[in-house]
């Protein structure tokens, strides 16, 4: 078993963090990764608190194991999202695109673990400051909204820059990135294209099922005209939303063009006209798996890899 400062501030089994997808992570990913000893985490994307609370309350329902709510800052309900995590005394919360200073204040008081995710250490340094408990560091290398430093250098930048623990996010999908990440500082990994292709993950099979078939080469990143690069798995649509930006459409049609198009992806399951977010980290995914299976097969490649390496060390 692996012990890391992660493991301890979460009250979990495994270092691994279960990233919180917009329309695929629900109850039923959450509880099969916390009833496996991970950190599963409900994506609350642009979701109305009536849905959020619905999956809050099934979760409690089905596990008493640790878990996270996640909400991106660009939310419209990200308000209401915070003060119904401090209502229903989530324990952990996850934040993403932007900077969520001013809410650690209240989800501290009410004794939530603030988890914020930074793309630079010096956003990581801000929000030490301001009492996050741990940080998600994320390179360019993860699906959706990505910053511009790789994963190989942003995580030992953040591990320098802080001293509460790192999760490492992009790229990492099995035990070998597990052991890398842990090489680099960090007290765990975040995944979230890899827990896709589970059986518990919402996303619909043809979604699952494009990530499956992808290479490391099969993304493409869209967006930055507008200061929000999104990586998505390369199709019609996002070569088309491109080509817009190429022409320089306005800004409102761009949004425009791309509302909706993750839904008609992950849920409706058209991966032609829709958006495949998902991160090059899909170049490793080969099958789609139970998610307890998936983090046993995580914690059994890293613990194998680890004892062979400790072998390669001469006195």
């Amino acid at each position: 078993m692996l012990e890391t400062a992660l493991t301890e501030l979460l009250g979990i089994a495994h270092p691994i963090v279960q990233g919180g997808m917009a329309w695929v992570a629900t109850w039923e990913l959450v509880v099969a990764v916390s009833e496996a000893g991970g950190l599963g985490i409900l994506g609350a994307g642009n979701a109305p608190t009536d849905w959020v609370r619905e999956q809050i309350e099934e979760i409690k329902r089905r596990t008493p194991k640790p878990y996270g709510v996640n909400v991106p800052l660009l939310s419209f309900h990200v308000d209401q999202v915070v003060a119904l995590s401090i209502e229903e005394r989530v324990p952990v919360l996850t934040t993403g695109a932007g900077n969520p200073t001013r809410y650690i204040g209240p989800l501290k008081e009410a004794g939530i673990i603030v988890i914020p995710v930074v793309a630079s250490a010096a956003l990581a340094r801000r929000l030490e400051r301001a009492g996050a408990d741990a940080i998600i560091a994320e390179g360019q290398e993860s699906g959706g909204h990505i910053g511009d430093v790789s994963t190989m250098t942003l995580i030992p930048r953040v591990v320098d820059a802080v001293d509460i623990p790192v999760v490492a996010a992009g790229g990492f999908g099995d035990g070998r990135g597990l052991v890398a990440a842990l090489a680099l500082g960090a007290a765990g990994i975040q995944m979230g294209t890899r827990f896709v292709c589970t059986e518990e993950c919402a996303a619909h099979p043809r979604y699952k099922n494009a990530i499956v078939r992808a290479s490391e080469r099969s993304t493409m990143v869209t967006g930055l005209s507008l200061g929000h690069p999104v990586r998505c798995i390369r199709n019609p649509m996002v070569r088309d939303f491109a080509a817009l930006e190429k022409e320089g459409i306005s800004e409102e049609d761009l949004i425009e063009f791309g509302t909706g198009k993750l839904r008609t992806a992950a849920i409706e399951g058209d991966v032609i006209h829709g958006s495949v977010i998902a991160g090059q980290v899909c170049g490793l995914v080969h099958d789609i798996v139970p998610a307890g299976e998936l983090i046993r097969r995580i914690m059994a490649d890293a613990e194998a890899l680890l004892a062979e390496m400790r072998s390669l060390v001469v006195a």
